[in-house]
């Protein structure tokens, strides 16, 4: 994997990975941080891992949500301390144990940010059924 980022005026940067761009801003004027784009390739790689799994499962689903949030240290370097992921899946409440099973797959055995993030931070979660 390689991605290429440029300075474009003050705190903010432009990434690019195989011709797709983001911003990326120390004062999140122009875009996220770069610790908020952290949480966020967190979220993305669990949620397309949950909604594989669901569909091999074969459970119904018409939408999933993940807000992810961290704590950070107080010194200097901030790091994430503690992040929680609420999954947010609008599915039959029946389906409960798949979800929870699946959501577990991809934090335990699939997602490599999550791989990453969990060797210095605690990740937890919890799941709305709607």
């Amino acid at each position: 994997m390689k991605t290429s980022t440029s300075w474009v005026s003050g705190h903010i940067f432009e990434t690019e990975h195989e011709g797709n761009k983001v911003k990326v801003d120390g004062s999140v004027e122009a875009g996220p941080s770069p610790k908020a784009l952290l949480l966020s390739g967190l979220a993305g790689c669990t949620g397309i891992d949950v909604v594989d799994i669901l569909d091999k499962m074969r459970v119904s689903y018409s939408g999933l949500e993940i807000t992810a949030e961290a704590d950070q240290t107080t010194e200097h370097p901030k790091v994430f301390k503690d992040i929680q992921l609420t999954y947010t899946v609008q599915a039959d409440a029946g389906d409960e144990d798949k979800i929870r099973k699946a959501i577990d797959l991809s934090l335990d055995k699939y997602c490599g940010v999550a791989a990453m993030l969990r060797k210095n931070s605690p990740i937890h979660y919890t799941l709305v059924i709607k």
